[in-house]
């Protein structure tokens, strides 16, 4: 009886695993979350390693940060340069969609992780892509 009751189990384990994994929203995670999106992007964040085409350009974005709040509010900040706008859902809350931005234009950032203390982003720039990983400031 026990050998069926652990056959069973490793069954209806494997069937049950990939379900969570293919919920996943993000393709880095997380799997699962207790605080909505919104709850984890809304707050100031500061870079931790930047990417333009693939190459490690991090030095370059020293001091630059970047607040959500959960009213949709968006700025940045980075040296004598900022800029205010909003942010959005975009795409079932796969993207985020920032306009209105003074000194940029509007853009789609394709998020690949969102936790509480990670935040990864890109965004492609004419021909560039450019990657941000971020943290909590």
């Amino acid at each position: 009886m026990k050998l069926r009751t652990l056959i069973l189990t490793f069954l209806l384990a494997g069937a049950v695993i990939p379900t969570f994994q293919s919920c996943r929203k993000y393709p880095d995670g997380p799997l699962i979350s207790f605080r909505s999106r919104t709850e984890r992007v809304a707050q100031t964040w500061k870079v931790s390693s930047y990417q333009k085409n693939g190459t490690d350009n991090t030095s370059s974005y020293g001091g630059y940060s970047e607040t959500y709040t959960k009213n949709g509010g968006y700025s940045y900040s980075w040296g004598v340069l900022s800029g205010t706008g909003t942010w959005g859902w975009a795409d079932n809350q796969s993207n985020i969609q920032l306009n209105g931005i003074s000194n940029q234009g509007t853009y789609t950032l394709v998020i690949l992780k969102l936790e509480q203390a990670e935040f990864w982003y890109y965004y492609i720039d004419g021909s560039d892509k450019k990657e941000f990983h971020m943290v909590p400031n």
